[in-house]
């Protein structure tokens, strides 16, 4: 009888020795994919940029905007970019929204120039913030604002994913 007990608790021990092993073996799958190997990292790269190709990200845009057409303007958006424009309470989150936009936008022949930027450079991604100003006109008007630009890669091309625009307050 005791013979089986010893039997019964080695058995036991070996069952849960396994289970133990069983439920380890996908956290330290885990751990392993948490912190690639030097080969891993270099395979990951990131396409350069600097801060002159993200102010002309901008001068792309403002040129687009003096073109009138905003389907042109549109398109240097992403596909599920979103847009929470200066002059529109209107969240713009669609292609078509932010086309419509721009539409009643271009009617007042905007021209603007930042006065203040500060861009951040990651992988793949830039921010462009900082404040900038419109001359509008029908009627005429100067418009100040702050403005966020976040562009990313999207299918190869660089285009804007979020961008923000708030009137300065008084």
């Amino acid at each position: 009888m005791l013979r089986h007990f010893q039997t019964g608790l080695q058995f036991c021990g070996l069952v849960l020795a396994l289970a133990v092993a069983l439920l380890a073996t996908p956290v330290l799958a885990l751990e392993a994919n948490a912190y690639p190997s030097d080969q891993q990292a270099s395979q990951a790269s990131c396409i350069p940029l600097d801060e002159r190709q993200v102010e002309g990200w901008f001068e792309s845009w403002n040129q687009a905007l003096a073109t009138g057409d905003p389907v042109q303007v549109a398109q240097l958006y992403g596909d599920h970019a979103l847009l929470l424009p200066t002059l529109s309470s209107e969240l713009r989150e669609t292609p078509e929204g932010i086309t419509d936009y721009f539409s009643s936008f271009l009617a007042r022949h905007p021209s603007g120039s930042v006065t203040h930027r500060q861009i951040l450079l990651g992988c793949d991604e830039a921010v462009d913030a900082g404040t900038y100003r419109f001359t509008l006109h029908d009627p005429e008007a100067t418009v100040e604002a702050r403005y966020t630009f976040v562009y990313g890669l999207e299918d190869g091309q660089w285009r804007i994913l979020h961008h923000h625009s708030s009137l300065l307050p008084n």
